[in-house]
């Protein structure tokens, strides 16, 4: 029913990992094919593009349905709909910003600091030309085919690049002066395609697999059993998603205790819980989270 885009690079193992989880595993002969399948009866056609072509085609309605972030969503100034974000900007959950970066002996402070006929270069020629008219800073602006940062300062006099952490810039002696754009990975649709009632539908099933499973990462279950003495002891000690499971077991003196919790930590709180009276205690791992 649906045709589905998928991104090669960066994005590429987050996104298969994350289908996976929610049992919409993409099946292809090796990490080289474009063309793929997914074993579900709502999706009819996979395939894989780089990141910043996704959003024009699902616009065009080449496809129905694809992930791409929502820094080539603005720079390509497609007219889709976004069905929610996936995680991060790239290969971790960590989202990536678009900013304005500058020799590290630049006298420039701000974006309105930059002189008439600064040369900029980026791989987002179309975002950059909108904030820095925003700005009311006229620019040199020259698309870039990679290695931005290399440019600077024989060629170009700043550059507009995407960045997680900043680091890689400051190894490359450049200034962050100003974030256009603070992105993440979204699912987006072909606006035609939304609007038609039977695609909605697989498209909002799809959507909540995803976010299931996107819940669902970094989330163990934990089940105990304590005496009732000591149940309040172990509540305290227990973070939660939501309210634990409490139930009563055949020695009306004992609970068992079912509570999603934070992986990270996992590794004190289990100690804490000993303590604090729990017994028992199984951590299993956890697919998916509907709400």
């Amino acid at each position: 029913m649906l045709s589905l885009v998928l991104p090669k690079g960066s994005l590429e193992k987050q996104v298969l990992d994350l289908f996976a989880a929610a049992d919409l595993t993409v099946i292809r002969g090796s990490d080289r094919d474009y063309h793929a399948s997914v074993d579900d009866p709502r999706i009819e056609r996979v395939r894989f593009l780089r990141p910043q072509e996704i959003p024009v085609f699902v616009e065009q309605g080449v496809f129905d349905l694809g992930i791409s972030g929502r820094d080539w969503i603005t720079e390509t100034g497609a007219d889709v709909v976004s069905l929610g974000e996936l995680g991060g900007g790239r290969a971790t959950d960590k989202p990536v910003r678009v900013v304005l970066a500058v020799p590290q002996a630049s006298p420039w402070q701000k974006t309105e600091d930059l002189p008439e006929g600064v040369r900029i270069s980026t791989e987002m020629p179309n975002l950059t030309a909108r904030h820095l008219a925003d700005k009311g800073v006229k620019a040199k602006v020259f698309a870039s085919a990679g290695a931005t940062e290399a440019k600077v300062p024989d060629i170009v006099d700043a550059i507009v690049d995407l960045t997680e952490t900043g680091s890689s810039l400051r190894k490359a002696g450049l200034r962050i002066i100003d974030t256009l754009l603070t992105s993440r990975t979204e699912l987006i649709a072909r606006r035609e395609s939304y609007e038609d009632p039977d695609k909605r539908a697989a498209m909002d099933d799809i959507a909540l697999l995803l976010a299931a499973a996107l819940r669902a990462r970094g989330q163990v279950l934990l089940k105990l059993n304590v005496q009732q003495a000591n149940l309040d002891a172990v509540l305290d000690a227990l973070p939660s998603l939501s309210t634990p499971t409490i139930l009563a077991l055949r020695d009306e003196s004992w609970r068992a205790v079912e509570s999603v919790v934070p992986k990270d930590g996992i590794n004190t709180l289990i100690p804490a819980l000993k303590v604090a009276g729990a017994r028992d205690i199984l951590e299993l791992p956890i697919r998916k989270i509907v709400e």
